[in-house]
């Protein structure tokens, strides 16, 4: 079962920033989970929230800011004294570093309530811009949102990618999000995973992921279920067990 730093180390270091994911290729994890949202002027950023209140000492939404305004802010002080300064980080950025090393990737596109319209078409250039010849783009990394069109917008751009389809819900018929979005893995809260359903993904051909697993009660259950992988911010804890 694969073990991803969900935000990166969000247990250890401010979510979502360079210093998390560094924390999280120290921390030996397979692989490192993340955010994508677009900035006034177009570029891509990470973070999680639609605004910027809770992760910098700045206030307001990320579609109202352009980059060098973001850049203006802190993301690092409130976590602690040891990370002020910490500047939010662009997808450009974190898929430079990235490349370089030998860890997996979740991208997480934060289209809703927001919608950015052309995200995966700037999302897919980048990485096809930046991917060495010989780094395995579709092999390492997995695309994923709440907001269904847009996997669909990532397959029709380049059907090798692969994609995972994220809810919150126990299914009626759960190849359905399959059937809609032509995905490859379903990613679901842990608290809905169900033997009977991941049963008839497996049988499909289809992957299961589970977010957020960050205690060992959590642990234990899902590790019973065979899925391929699990979110946490803790990922350190469940490498050897």
């Amino acid at each position: 079962m694969m073990i991803y730093a969900h935000r990166g180390a969000r247990g250890y270091t401010p979510e979502n920033t360079m210093a998390a994911f560094q924390k999280a290729l120290e921390l030996k994890v397979d692989g490192i989970e993340l955010d994508v949202q677009m900035t006034k002027d177009g570029e891509l950023v990470i973070c999680h929230d639609h605004t910027i209140d809770r992760t910098s000492n700045g206030s307001g939404w990320i579609r109202d800011f352009t980059l060098q305004e973001l850049q203006q802010f802190d993301f690092g002080s409130w976590y602690g004294e040891s990370f002020v300064g910490i500047k939010i980080a662009t997808f450009i950025e974190f898929f430079t570093w990235y490349v370089k090393t030998p860890l997996y990737l979740n991208i997480e596109i934060k289209n809703g309530p927001v919608i950015y319209e052309g995200i995966e078409e700037k999302l897919v250039h980048i990485m096809k811009t930046i991917a060495p010849k010989d780094f395995d783009l579709y092999g390492r990394l997995n695309i994923s949102s709440f907001y269904h069109p847009s996997l669909c917008k990532i397959k029709e751009l380049d059907n090798h990618f692969k994609t995972g389809v994220l809810f919150s819900c126990y299914p009626v018929d759960v190849l359905s999000f399959i059937k809609q979005t032509n995905a490859d893995y379903l990613h679901s809260h842990w608290y809905y995973l169900d033997a009977k359903w991941i049963k008839i993904a497996h049988d499909a051909g289809i992957g299961v992921n589970s977010y957020t697993v960050n205690t060992l009660e959590e642990f234990n259950f899902v590790k019973k279920l065979n899925i391929q992988g699990i979110f946490s911010d803790y990922p350190d804890c469940w490498l050897k067990r």
